[in-house]
């Protein structure tokens, strides 16, 4: 590893472009390493085009047979090791954790807060329900060591930086937030591209498309239930004939199959799972539904929002803060509410044309703003401080 400057250590769960998190790892890493300042990162997964990089080395860290708590305490115990041998050789090396994966006292760097997060009732078996409670109890007792022991708060977003000072009593000083950035290269998706993407996925051409993508778990946080629920409701309306395409995976995936195979809509909704074809998803959309009961930004919503698609979000979420007051209805005051998500979803289908051109100038805004900006406003902070 060159020696171009004092080294940094990032510890983080993922480094590469798949999701929110994970693309603001890999933004900082890589303006890091523009900056010719050679960075170590513990991983479980790292994007492998960084690997060829001379300034970078990479450990790692397995999860054993899928084993996440597992998995957890082994980057934990190599991300401490690490920042330790690190700081030892370099005194004026940073070091970046996430939240509570990692105990070590300089810049934490804040992506979500369990202690604002309550999942409510879990839907799945007895022994994931039980699991489920003891990861979330560890979570929050690693959050509280950590952001105690942290010199530096970084907040994803201003949602994140409220929550922090609210639940964990942190001084509205001693947190700073920053932005997720955006693709300043994703456009409005053009007709051509929308048929292309309609076609790779199968998709019925002239039908109305509308996509959700978040993780999908026991827990219902990403509200995956909720619009089912809806789409229920609104293939039970006059006219209704859309397709739902649903992009993410998680260990209720299955469980929902089944669900949606017993139903009358069922060739209506597609289950892509896991996939990095998001950027097809998005292209084939002519609206994204998100109705989460805790989300501290909401990148999939972004996303949506700088392709020219509008998107309906809890307004509780982070990126609900951006905003502004003319996509208001598109806000959903409690994601709870099926029948609201309902009425706003048809809302929207009875004045298509006029929420798209809504839209334009907060693409063109979110835009302006690249993971770059976000990247070097992370490094300003720092270096503001000190190690």
């Amino acid at each position: 590893m060159s020696r171009n400057g004092a080294p940094w250590v990032l510890v983080a769960g993922g480094v590469n472009r798949h999701g929110g998190m994970e693309k603001a790892n890999f933004a900082l890493v890589e303006y890091l390493l523009e900056r010719n300042i050679p960075v170590h990162v513990v991983t479980h997964h790292i994007e492998e085009t960084l690997l060829s990089h001379r300034d970078l080395r990479v450990d790692r860290i397995a999860v054993p047979v899928r084993s996440w708590l597992a998995g957890e305490r082994l980057l934990s115990v190599r991300g401490r090791q690490v920042a330790y041998r690190t700081t030892q050789l370099h005194p004026g090396a940073r070091v970046v954790v996430n939240g509570g994966n990692c105990l070590w006292g300089d810049i934490n760097w804040v992506h979500c807060v369990h202690h604002a997060w309550t999942s409510g009732v879990i839907d799945g078996p007895w022994i994931h329900r039980q699991k489920h409670r003891l990861a979330a109890a560890a979570a929050k007792r690693r959050e509280i060591r950590s952001l105690r022991a942290a010199k530096l708060v970084i907040a994803n977003s201003p949602l994140t930086r409220r929550h922090l000072i609210e639940f964990l009593e942190m001084k509205p000083d001693a947190v700073h937030a920053v932005q997720l950035g955006s693709e300043s290269n994703w456009m409005p998706v053009t007709t051509m591209e929308r048929e292309a993407a309609r076609q790779h996925l199968g998709l019925v051409p002239g039908k109305l498309v509308i996509a959700f993508i978040g993780a999908i778990g026991y827990d219902n946080n990403k509200g995956l239930d909720i619009l089912l629920r809806s789409w229920g409701e609104l293939r039970r309306q006059p006219g209704w004939d859309a397709d739902l395409i649903i992009a993410g995976d998680g260990r209720a995936l299955p469980q929902w199959k089944n669900r949606v195979s017993m139903t009358d809509f069922s060739q209506n909704i597609h289950f892509l799972g896991f996939t990095q074809r998001i950027p097809e998803v998005l292209a084939a959309a002519d609206l994204l539904v998100s109705p989460v009961r805790y989300e501290s930004y909401g990148l999939n919503v972004q996303e949506a929002l700088c392709r020219g698609i509008p998107a309906i979000v809890s307004a509780g979420a982070g990126v609900a803060d951006r905003y502004p007051r003319q996509l208001s209805a598109l806000l959903l005051p409690d994601p709870e509410d099926t029948a609201d998500l309902t009425r706003r979803i048809l809302m929207w289908r009875s004045a298509r044309q006029y929420w798209k051109e809504r839209v334009v100038e907060f693409s063109n805004e979110l835009r302006a703003y690249s993971w770059r900006d976000m990247a070097e406003r992370f490094y300003e902070l720092a270096a503001g401080a000190s190690a």
